[in-house]
C-alpha cells in the first residue's frame, strides 16, 4: 500500500509539472494560429485535456462486455461536469485568495462571455438531464445534435476578437532562448507533454481504486466520488498554473471550455451505445451541477464574482458526496 500512495503523490507531481509544458506550449500554438487568448483556454487547452477522457468514455460504451462498462461510461459523462463546476472554480477561488494574501479577492474574467456560456451550458446540460429521464425510439439520433452543439461553439470562440490576444507569452520551455519558436516545437513540447499527462492520469486513477479499499471506501463510491476527481486533474492542474501567473481570465476559460465539450462529446457517444437512462447517483450528481453553473451564473450576472464566493462552490461537492452515501445506505 506505501507503494500505491508514493504512485500517486508522484502521478499527481507528474500530472502537474506535464501541464506546465502543455499550458505553455498549447499558448504558444494559439499565437501561432491567430487564436485569441481566451479561445486558447476555452478550446484548444480544454479539448487537449478532455479528449483522453472522451476516447475512454467512448471505449466504456461502445466496446465495453457487460452493463458496468457501460454504466461507468455514462457515469463519466456526468462526473466531469460535476467535478469542475464544483471542485475546478473551487481550487480557482482558493488559488486566488492564496496568491493574494490580505489583498484584492476580485476575479479578472470576461463577466459577459463567461456569463453567455454557462448560460447556454445550462441549456444543453439540462436537455442531457431531460433525455436520461425519458425512453423513445430516435433517442440515439439526439446524439450528432450534441456533436453539432459542440462544432458550434467551437466555431464561434475562435471567430470571437479578444482584447487580450497580444498579452506577452513565457519563452517556450523546450527552446527557452527562442524569442519565435519554430511551430515543430511548439506541436511537439504540446504534444508530448499531452501524452504524459494521459499517462500519469491513469496511474493516478488505478491508484485511487486501489488506495480506496485500504481506506474503507466502498468501490462505487471510489467510482463516483474520487474517479472524476481524477479525471479532471489536468484541467485543474491547468487553473492552478494559469492563476500562478496572473491569467485568471485563461483558467477560467480552461474550465468552461472543458465544461462544454465534457457535456456534448460524451453524451454523443452515451447516446449513441447505451439506454442512457439515469438512476437516482447519476440524477443527484446533475441537479449539484445544475446549481452550482445557476448560482455561477447569477454571480456573473449580477457582477458579484469573487475568489472567495468561487471557493464556496466546492461545497457543493460534499453535498454530492453525502447524497451520495445517503443514497448508499442499506434499507
Amino acid at each position: 500500500m506505501l507503494i500505491a500512495i508514493v504512485l500517486l503523490l508522484g502521478a499527481a507531481g507528474l500530472i502537474y509539472g506535464a501541464c506546465e509544458f502543455f499550458v505553455n506550449g498549447v499558448e504558444w500554438f494559439g499565437r501561432k494560429a491567430g487564436v485569441g487568448q481566451t479561445a486558447v483556454g476555452t478550446v484548444l487547452a480544454a479539448f487537449g485535456t478532455a479528449l483522453p477522457e472522451s476516447v475512454v468514455t467512448l471505449v466504456a460504451v461502445a466496446f465495453g462486455r457487460d452493463g458496468a462498462s457501460k454504466d461507468i461510461g455514462v457515469g463519466a459523462a456526468l462526473g466531469g461536469p460535476l467535478v469542475l463546476s464544483t471542485v475546478a472554480y473551487a481550487v480557482v477561488g482558493l488559488t486566488t485568495l492564496a496568491a493574494r494574501p490580505g489583498g484584492s479577492t476580485a476575479v479578472t474574467v470576461n463577466r459577459e462571455r463567461l456569463g453567455r456560456d454557462q448560460f447556454w451550458f445550462l441549456l444543453i446540460f439540462l436537455c442531457k438531464m431531460a433525455l436520461g429521464l425519458i425512453a423513445f425510439a430516435f433517442k440515439p439520433l439526439l446524439g450528432f445534435a450534441f456533436l453539432a452543439v459542440y462544432a458550434l461553439y467551437v466555431w464561434k470562440e475562435i471567430g470571437h476578437e479578444d482584447d487580450a490576444e497580444h498579452e506577452e507569452l513565457e519563452p517556450l520551455k523546450l527552446r527557452p532562448r527562442d524569442t519565435d519558436p519554430a511551430s515543430a516545437w511548439v506541436v511537439a513540447q504540446a504534444g508530448l507533454a499531452l501524452v504524459v499527462i494521459f499517462g500519469a492520469s491513469q496511474l493516478f486513477v488505478r491508484q485511487l481504486e486501489s488506495v480506496g479499499p485500504w481506506l474503507g471506501i466502498p468501490a462505487t463510491v471510489t467510482a463516483l466520488l474520487l474517479s472524476p476527481i481524477a479525471t479532471e486533474l489536468p484541467e485543474t492542474m491547468n487553473a492552478i498554473i494559469w492563476i500562478r501567473q496572473g491569467k485568471q481570465r485563461l483558467a477560467l476559460a480552461n474550465i468552461s471550455g472543458a465544461m462544454m465539450i465534457q457535456t456534448t462529446v460524451p453524451s454523443a457517444f452515451g447516446l449513441f451505445f447505451t439506454p442512457w437512462m439515469f438512476d437516482a447517483p447519476l440524477i443527484l450528481s446533475g441537479a449539484v451541477t445544475l446549481a452550482s453553473i445557476s448560482g455561477l451564473y447569477l454571480l456573473l450576472r449580477r457582477d458579484a464574482l469573487t475568489a472567495r464566493r468561487l471557493a464556496l462552490f466546492g461545497t457543493l461537492y460534499g453535498v454530492f458526496a453525502l447524497g451520495l452515501l445517503i443514497l448508499r445506505m442499506p434499507g
